[in-house]
């Protein structure tokens, strides 16, 4: 159990955070400041300042971090509970990248198990 612990705590501190100032439209998708896609996650509850991803899927799918606590609707933050970082919201569902996308305007991510998709503003 101890091991499962530290094994999880150290994913989550090696996971790389996603951090944006700027989310924005291009091509009929969100993507952040360098042009990567970003997406949300089916089992997230829109506006429940919650994220069910965390641990391996962290390091998978990175949350888009902001530093800002109250971005302009339709974003906002919430707090993440696995770190205390505010993970950038859209419509209320948290916003991820994927680890698998390489170069911006890769969508490696979207439908992904058919749980994951890209943000269509």
């Amino acid at each position: 159990m101890r091991f499962t612990a530290i094994a999880t705590l150290a994913a989550l501190l090696s996971a790389p955070l996603a951090f944006a100032a700027d989310v924005m439209p291009a091509n009929g998708m969100l993507v952040n400041a360098s042009g990567m896609t970003v997406y949300v996650f089916d089992k997230d509850v829109a506006d429940s300042g919650k994220s069910a991803c965390s641990g391996g899927c962290l390091v998978a799918w990175p949350a888009v971090i902001t530093s800002d606590a109250a971005p302009a609707a339709p974003y906002g933050s919430i707090k993440r509970e696995d770190n205390g970082a505010m993970q950038l919201t859209y419509k209320g569902k948290p916003l991820y990248l994927y680890k698998e996308d390489k170069k911006p305007g890769d969508v490696a991510g979207d439908n992904f198990k058919n749980v994951w998709h890209v943000v269509k503003p």
